[in-house]
């Protein structure tokens, strides 16, 4: 067994916004200086395999066949623009299917016992995609097209995601609104991109109480997102009793990331990590994380270089004890203690 998976795909470096949005801040670059500092560090012992493309029937899982013919075919006609920030080119298509491809090739690999954690270092990325929607730069929706697959190909009863980019995950969120065998937690700013995701919105109908929305406020740093994260979603993670762990891993809530204003550092996500690998691994499950946002390229990379080994089990007991807010003193997380614990034991 392996230290861990390392996923990706030459594709996912020819889909460039820029080629119709010249100052996307969306670009190859972003992959290729984050696998430059994996390649110096001999890919930290982590195994590298080939993300294979999604088959159509994989992404229909998920999104209507109808989204994901008008992104093929918008794609074969040579792009252009889906909205102000979704842009794609003739390679776009193909980029895509292996980033949801290698989601999917994790997930499999994973639960067939290759190893206990896997890493998609992959684009585009895919929680803004809705069913019938692409936006926020994403086509279709990675992470949930490999939780859904786990369930509907692999056999497993319940999957947990948790969405840790600074953007609101509104695609993985709507996709399982109303399901009860994948519980979504996601930690967002508020008043920003996509403007969705409050406390109060818990998923509905079947899916009630499946979905932690938990936004905070620009300027946040890192005790109150490892507050949110111990008296919120390790709780309910717990009681969820998953089969399998998934992150939407974005690295934008850093404190030097352009497009954003919470106050992270790179250890920050070194905490939640290994709280992440503490959850999979207390429950003997399998530990997938698939890259979404970052757009500072060196703090990008920075920070995945950290990550890697902490999701692999390797952070010391500091990351684990990093000091987190009291709720008692913190009213953010007192207040979505107070919301949720009507749904999970907080």
């Amino acid at each position: 067994m392996s230290d861990g998976l390392y996923y990706s795909h030459p594709a996912c470096l020819e889909h460039d916004p820029r080629v119709h949005s010249p100052a996307h801040p969306d670009i190859p670059e972003r992959l290729i200086s984050l696998e430059h500092a994996l390649a110096e560090r001999d890919w930290l012992g982590w195994t590298r395999r080939e993300a294979p493309a999604a088959e159509e029937s994989q992404l229909e899982l998920v999104h209507s066949a109808r989204h994901v013919r008008s992104i093929r075919d918008l794609c074969a006609a040579g792009g252009g623009a889906i909205d102000p920030d979704t842009f794609v080119g003739e390679a776009s298509y193909r980029a895509a299917l292996h980033a949801a491809g290698g989601a999917c090739a994790m997930a499999r690999d994973l639960l067939g016992g290759d190893a206990s954690v896997g890493f998609c270092g992959v684009r585009p990325s895919g929680h803004h995609a809705e069913r019938e929607r692409a936006m926020g730069f994403c086509l279709f929706d990675n992470i949930a097209v490999a939780a859904a697959f786990a369930i509907a190909e692999l056999g497993l009863r319940r999957v947990f995601v948790l969405d840790w980019d600074v953007h609101h995950g509104n695609g993985t969120a709507e996709i399982f609104r109303a399901r009860s065998d994948v519980l979504f937690a996601s930690i967002h700013q508020t008043r920003l991109f996509p403007g969705t995701g409050p406390l109060e919105d818990a998923g509905s109908g079947a899916g009630e109480g499946y979905t932690l929305n938990l936004p905070v406020p620009p300027g946040s740093e890192e005790s109150l997102w490892l507050g949110l994260i111990d008296r919120v979603v390790l709780p309910a993670a717990r009681a969820f009793e998953p089969d399998l762990v998934l992150v939407s891993a974005g690295f934008d809530a850093h404190a030097e990331d352009p497009l954003a204003e919470c106050r992270l550092q790179t250890s920050s996500f070194v905490a939640m990590a290994a709280r992440v690998r503490d959850l999979a691994g207390s429950a003997g499950i399998p530990l997938g994380v698939v890259l979404e946002g970052g757009y500072n390229r060196r703090v990008l990379a920075e920070c995945v270089c950290a990550t890697l080994p902490a999701l692999a089990g390797e952070a010391d007991a500091e990351a684990l004890t990093s000091p987190a807010s009291d709720p008692a003193d913190d009213p953010i997380t007192a207040r979505a203690v107070s919301y949720l614990s009507r749904y999970w034991p907080l």
